[in-house]
């Protein structure tokens, strides 16, 4: 049986303010840490082993990574970070509390903000510090590429070339592998391993710091998906998730 473990980093700064963050590059709380941590022994408690990691640019990934890996004992293997793994951008709602918004927008309209398949919020000015064409770190990134705002339409579309092109040929290879991103890079994927429907991805949420394995039989075709840990808990946890974009 093949098996690749997604993850969703731990608990961010403003995940714990409620913050629509997107690209913003916010660090991890104390509680994120200790998800990550837990989410590492979990992992080498239940025998998993990896070759080679994924993350993304944005360092609430990358520090939950560096930590699982540790917990491992396994912080020498080969990592690689792409843009492509980057959270959906949330244009010019990066920063606003979710709460906040739902009561000047209503409920209706931030859940499609956050989930609808095919709506951006409004986009960023060009002349926005918050444009990511300003960052140095995606100085390789052809500017036409980079996002002032995405739905997750387009978060997919940046997203699958990666998983088709890197990922999913060194699963193939039967490297034993981990990804460690965000919500919605990591639901475009899992969209379309499960082909779930435009219209029923809305009802996907990752709870942080929670390792969703998906196993593949000899021809990788996808046999089965689940949550590592307390399911109970881990449904309180999606719902919270949930939750977010309520008043």
């Amino acid at each position: 049986m093949k098996k690749i473990v997604f993850l969703r980093h731990g608990e961010s700064t403003w995940n714990k303010e409620n913050r629509f963050t997107g690209w913003t590059d916010v660090d991890l709380t104390p509680k994120g840490l200790s998800e990550a941590a837990a989410a590492g022994s979990l992992l080498k408690k239940e025998g998993f082993v990896f070759d080679r990691a994924y993350t993304s640019y944005l360092k609430r990934a990358v520090k939950t990574l560096d930590i699982v890996l540790d917990k491992m004992d396994l912080d020498w293997i080969p990592v690689e970070k792409s843009w492509r793994l980057n959270e959906k951008h949330y244009g010019s709602l990066q920063g606003l509390n979710k709460a906040e918004t739902a009561a000047k927008y209503g409920e209706a309209q931030v859940k499609i903000w956050r989930r609808s398949f095919d709506v951006a919020p409004a986009p960023l000015r060009p002349d926005d510090k918050r444009n990511p064409a300003f960052d140095q770190r995606y100085n390789a990134v052809p500017p036409r590429e980079l996002p002032l705002t995405e739905s997750l339409k387009d978060c997919i579309a940046r997203a699958l070339p990666y998983w088709q092109g890197a990922i999913w040929p060194a699963l193939r290879e039967g490297q034993r592998l981990l990804v460690a991103a965000h919500g919605n890079s990591l639901r475009g994927i899992i969209k379309y391993l499960k082909n779930i429907p435009d219209a029923e991805i809305s009802a996907l949420n990752l709870p942080t710091g929670v390792p969703y394995v998906f196993e593949f039989d000899a021809d990788y075709k996808l046999v089965k998906d689940y949550f590592l840990g307390n399911q109970e808990e881990i449904k309180k946890q999606m719902q919270s998730v949930a939750d977010q974009g309520k008043k």
